[in-house]
């Protein structure tokens, strides 16, 4: 198999899970088990409809505290699969990949228990693939406030996404759509290059030639409303775009 060390592509998987509740803080993951798994892949920094989705049978009752938040009953999941029946699948969608989550240490440390229940020799998650915690990253660009799923939907403007029962597919979906938001800023400008006398001459002589002779094509209307939708979407994204004129 892969590493992430063998990646072919720009490849990440943006993972969410359901639980049967959560355990007491400084508790190992021995209580409580993982009933729901939901990826999205992003290759290339677009989402593709390649999705890993599963419901599981955790062989345990499900916490009614956790019930109230993601509607998955104990009845729903008699007939579902083990962790033991779809690890293998699991593993293979991931593996090699950049594994974005929101509060990883938490997800990782369900699913790293579950292979240790598997008694296998299974590498840590850790050691498959790189780990991405989005949470830190919102932290860094909003610190101080609340950095929730919920807060970052309301502070990116995604109003029209019912968030009143938790779903671990539709949060990756959710969850995918601010990472890439959040990660869209442009990349540091190299000012090395613009001061090298030598790319300094190249410019110099490009301008120097008889910019008359190129084509100028002016964009028609259509183009013109296009182009504003797609201005006003990122103003409405970022609260700022430097090519729209107030």
């Amino acid at each position: 198999m892969l590493n992430k060390h063998e990646k072919k592509n720009n490849r990440q998987i943006v993972l969410d899970t359901e639980t049967t509740g959560i355990n007491k803080k400084g508790k190992p993951y021995l209580n409580h088990r993982i009933i729901e798994i939901g990826a999205v892949e992003i290759l290339n920094r677009k989402l593709t409809n390649n999705k890993f989705h599963v419901y599981i049978k955790p062989d345990r009752k499900i916490d009614d505290s956790a019930f109230k938040i993601h509607g998955i009953s104990n009845k729903f999941l008699l007939n579902k699969p083990s962790f033991r029946d779809i690890y293998k699948e699991f593993l293979k969608y991931i593996n090699g990949s950049d594994l974005i989550i929101h509060n990883a240490p938490f997800d990782i440390g369900f699913l790293n228990n579950e292979f240790r229940m598997l008694k296998k020799e299974i590498n840590k998650i850790e050691n498959l693939c790189n780990i991405i915690d989005s949470l830190t990253i919102a932290r860094k660009i909003f610190p101080g406030k609340k950095n929730s799923l919920d807060a970052l939907c309301n502070r990116y403007n995604l109003i029209n996404i019912d968030r009143n029962i938790h779903s671990a597919i539709i949060d990756a979906e959710i969850l995918a759509e601010i990472y890439l938001i959040m990660t869209s800023r442009q990349n540091i400008i190299n000012f090395e290059y613009c001061n090298d006398k030598k790319n300094i001459k190249n410019t110099k002589n490009f301008l120097n030639k008889k910019l008359i002779s190129f084509k100028v094509i002016k964009a028609n209307l259509e183009e013109s409303i296009l182009h504003k939708e797609y201005l006003n979407l990122i103003f409405k994204n970022n609260k700022i775009c430097l090519w729209k004129k107030n």
